[in-house]
C-alpha cells in the first residue's frame, strides 16, 4: 500500500472518531477548528489521488450535485405503522390485553421517548451506506441517500472488525432546538420566512434534491429499529441497540427496561419529568416488548405489529418574551435558572414563569434576557422553554452569566461528579435552610399544620430559625412579638403542631431531613430495616446497599448523610429536642408467621379496599407488596378479573387469596400476640 494511501485511510478513520465522538458520544476531544483542520487535509489529499476517493469518504457529507428527482423504492421489509394510545387507561388496557396474549410468560418492555421528526429506513451493504429511504406509504419510500449521506452522526462505514453484510436500521431524522434557532436567523438573514418547527423543517429538508443545502441544516437520527439483516446475533431490543451503538449508529436515547407492565404504567411520569431537559422534541412514548421471540408469538394486526404501542400526547406552544432569569437555590443546594415570562396563555393556563433547568441548558439555547422565546407545554408536564427564536432577537443582548458564587448567601459552589447541576456546598446558605425547613413541615415531610412558607420566610429571616431543631425551640410569647402573621392562639396552636410532629417516628424524620435520593418510599423500608438512627450509622455502604429496593447510588448518599458533619449534626440536634428517632420493626408473629417477610402480589378489582390500603395492611403485619409474580412470591391476592397474574400464580403453583380470604388471614394474624 502506498504511503498516501495509508495516510488517507488513516485520516479517514481519525475523522470517523472524532464524528462518533462528538455526535453519538457528545465527548468531543478536539475543537472545531481542529476538526475542520483535518478534514481540509483530506479533501486535499484526495483531490491529489483521486483514484483513492471513496463513496464512504468523510468528505462526501458536504453535498453532491442535485438529484434530478426522488427516485421511488420498495421496502425490502414494510415498514409498519404504530397504534396510539392517548391516556394512561388506554396504555393500562393495552398492557393487560398482550399479558393475555402470553399467559404464564414474563414479559419485558422497553420504553422510550417517540422522536418528533421524520421515519427513515437505513441501508448497508458490507459495511458502508448503500441506501436511505422514506417510510412513504409503508410499503414504497423516497429515495433519500444523497440527504442521509450529510447526516453526520451517522457513519458511511461502520465502525468495527465484523461487519454484517446487510444491516438495516430503521430510526427517527430529526433536527434540535439549537440547530433550528440557528436556521431561522440564517432564513432571516436572507429575507425568508422562518421555519415554525423542527418537524416541518426535518420533512422538507430530507426530500430535497439538492443535498448541499441538506448538509447545511444539520440533521441527525436516532436508531430505534430494525429491517432485513444478515448476521444479527441478538435475541432482545436492548441487545440489538447495543449492538448499533457499537458499530457507531446511534441509538435512540434514555431508553429504560422495565420487568413487567406495571413497572412500565409506573416508570412513564420519569420519562415525562425529563423532558423538559431534552436537546429536540418528542410526541409521546413508546413500549416495545423486548423478546425478539415474544414479538414472533405476538405477531401483527392488519396494519401494525401487537407487539409496541405509542402513548401520544398533545403540545401546546406559543412565543413570548423572556424578561428575567433568576437563579433560585434548592433544599439540596441546586442553583435552577427559572425564566420570567411575559405572561402568555397556553392550554387555557397562563405562563409567566419556566425552569431553565441548569447552566448547560443556558447555554445550550444561548438565550439572553430581551429575546424572544418559545414556550411549550405538553399535557400536564410543566412549560419549557423550547428555544430562543435568534432571528427576532433586537440589538445587541448580553449572555446571560450564570453566578460563580451562591447568589444568597455568596459560598462555594461545584459541579455534581459527571453530572450538569451545580450546587451551593455551604448547608448553612439561608436559601437552602428556607426550603429544607419548608420540606420538613409539608404534608409529605412532618406534616406541621399552620407551618406555612410565608411564617418560615419570617423565622428565617429574623434567625429565629437555622435548622429543624430550631422549630421545637419556639415559644409562643416570641411568635407573638416577632411574627405579624401570628396571634396568640393560633401561635399557641402553632406551637402544639411543632411539638406533636415530634412522635412522627423515623421513616417520616428520614423523609423530611433533604438526603439526597431519599423519598417517603426509601424512607419506609430503610426505617423497618434498621429501626433506628444509631443502626444505620453502624451500618456499612454494601449493607445498607443489599437492603431490599436499595441500591448503590441510594446507599452511598444515605451513608454520607448518617457520616458527614453536617448530617450529624442535624440528627443529634434533633434528638437533643426529643424528636422520635425509632420506628417499630415487623415482629414475627406468634404461629404461623403468614404475613413476615412474605411477598404478596395484588391483581384484579377489588371490592373492600384500595390498591394503598391493601399493600398498607400488608405491610403492617411485616409482608412485602409486590408487583409482578414470580418465583420468590408467597401469596397472590385475586379481585375480579385478576387476569394473566393468576395464570402465573397457577404456572408457579403460589397460593391464591380470595379476598375474603386474605381479609380472615389479615385478622387472624393481627389478632395474634406479638
Amino acid at each position: 500500500m502506498a504511503p498516501s494511501e495509508i495516510e488517507i485511510n488513516q485520516l479517514r478513520d481519525e475523522i470517523r472518531r472524532h464524528d462518533h465522538l462528538y455526535y453519538t458520544k457528545a465527548a468531543p476531544e478536539i475543537s472545531d477548528t481542529q476538526y475542520d483542520l483535518l478534514l481540509k487535509k483530506l479533501e486535499r489529499l484526495e483531490s491529489e489521488h483521486p483514484h483513492l476517493a471513496t463513496v464512504d469518504s468523510p468528505t462526501m457529507r458536504v453535498g453532491d450535485a442535485p438529484v434530478p428527482y426522488l427516485e421511488q423504492v420498495t421496502h425490502a421489509v414494510p415498514m409498519l405503522s404504530i397504534d396510539n394510545t392517548y391516556n394512561r387507561g388506554e396504555l393500562a388496557a393495552y398492557f393487560e390485553r398482550t399479558d393475555k396474549l402470553l399467559p404464564g410468560e414474563e414479559i419485558q418492555w422497553v420504553m422510550e421517548y417517540k422522536i418528533d421528526g421524520v421515519a427513515a429506513s437505513i441501508l448497508y451493504e458490507n459495511g458502508s451506506l448503500s441506501l436511505g429511504l422514506t417510510r412513504g406509504n409503508g410499503e414504497i419510500g423516497d429515495a433519500i441517500t444523497h440527504n442521509i449521506r450529510t447526516i453526520r452522526d451517522l457513519p458511511l462505514r461502520l465502525m468495527g472488525d465484523e461487519l454484517p453484510t446487510v444491516l438495516e436500521v430503521r430510526g427517527e431524522v430529526y433536527m434540535t432546538n439549537a440547530d433550528l434557532a440557528d436556521l431561522n436567523v440564517r432564513q432571516t438573514q436572507a429575507g425568508l420566512e422562518a421555519y415554525k418547527n423542527t418537524r416541518n423543517v426535518t420533512a422538507g429538508t430530507i426530500r430535497l434534491l439538492d443535498s448541499s443545502i441538506a448538509a447545511a441544516r444539520k440533521l441527525r437520527f436516532f436508531c430505534h429499529g430494525v429491517g432485513r439483516t444478515a448476521g444479527l446475533d441478538v435475541t432482545t431490543h436492548m441487545e440489538f441497540l447495543d449492538w448499533v451503538q457499537g458499530l457507531g449508529i446511534p441509538p435512540t436515547p434514555s431508553v429504560r427496561l422495565l420487568q413487567n407492565s406495571a413497572a412500565a404504567l409506573a416508570a412513564v411520569t420519569e420519562l415525562e419529568q425529563a423532558m423538559p431537559e431534552l436537546a429536540f422534541e418528542v410526541d409521546g412514548i413508546v413500549f416495545k416488548v423486548n423478546s425478539l421471540a415474544q414479538r414472533q408469538r405476538l405477531g401483527m394486526r392488519s396494519k401494525s405489529p401487537r407487539w409496541l404501542i405509542a402513548y401520544k400526547f398533545e403540545r401546546y406552544e406559543a412565543v413570548t418574551r423572556l424578561e428575567k432569569i433568576e437563579v433560585q437555590v434548592g433544599k439540596t443546594g441546586t442553583l435552577t435558572p427559572v425564566a420570567h415570562l411575559g405572561p402568555v396563555n397556553i392550554a387555557d393556563t397562563t405562563v409567566s414563569r419556566a425552569s431553565l433547568h441548569n447552566a448547560d441548558e443556558i447555554e445550550r439555547l444561548d438565550a439572553r434576557v430581551g429575546d424572544f422565546v418559545v414556550v411549550e407545554k405538553t399535557g400536564k408536564i410543566i412549560p419549557k422553554v423550547v428555544r430562543v427564536e435568534k432571528h427576532l432577537r433586537t440589538g445587541d443582548l448580553p449572555p446571560f452569566v450564570f453566578p460563580t458564587r451562591c447568589p444568597v448567601c455568596g459560598g462555594e459552589l461545584a459541579r455534581d461528579e459527571g453530572g450538569v447541576y451545580i450546587r451551593c456546598i455551604d448547608p448553612t446558605c439561608t436559601a437552602q435552610i428556607r426550603q429544607r425547613v419548608i420540606y420538613y413541615a409539608s404534608r409529605t415531610g412532618m406534616d406541621i399544620d399552620g407551618l406555612g412558607e410565608k411564617i418560615i420566610d419570617q423565622l428565617v429571616e429574623l434567625g429565629m430559625v437555622n435548622d429543624y431543631a430550631d422549630l421545637y425551640r419556639l415559644e409562643t410569647g416570641e411568635l407573638c412579638v416577632n411574627l405579624d402573621l401570628v396571634k396568640e392562639r393560633k401561635a399557641a396552636k402553632l406551637v402544639e403542631a411543632i411539638a406533636a410532629s415530634k412522635s412522627r417516628g423515623l421513616a417520616r424524620l428520614l423523609a423530611s431531613i433533604s438526603i439526597r435520593h431519599v423519598g417517603p418510599r426509601v424512607a419506609k423500608i430503610l426505617a423497618q430495616e434498621y429501626g433506628d438512627v444509631d443502626a444505620m450509622r453502624r451500618a456499612s455502604i454494601e449493607q445498607i446497599s443489599s437492603t431490599h429496593e436499595i441500591g448503590d447510588v441510594i446507599a452511598a448518599s444515605v451513608h454520607q448523610f448518617l457520616h458527614d458533619p453536617h448530617g450529624i449534626a442535624v440528627l443529634d440536634r434533633l434528638r437533643a429536642v426529643g424528636v422520635v428517632m425509632t420506628e417499630a420493626k415487623p415482629v414475627a408473629l406468634a404461629g404461623a408467621g403468614k404475613f413476615d417477610g412474605k411477598t404478596f402480589v395484588v391483581t384484579g378489582t377489588l371490592m373492600r379496599y384500595t390498591r394503598d390500603e391493601i399493600k398498607a395492611k400488608i405491610e403492617s403485619l411485616g409482608g412485602r407488596a409486590a408487583d409482578s409474580v414470580s418465583k420468590k412470591t408467597d401469596y397472590v391476592v385475586a379481585g375480579d378479573k385478576a387476569g394473566s397474574k393468576l395464570d402465573k400464580a397457577a404456572k408457579l403453583d403460589i397460593p391464591v387469596l380470595s379476598e375474603d380470604e386474605f381479609t380472615a388471614m389479615f385478622h387472624e394474624s393481627s389478632d395474634q400476640p406479638r
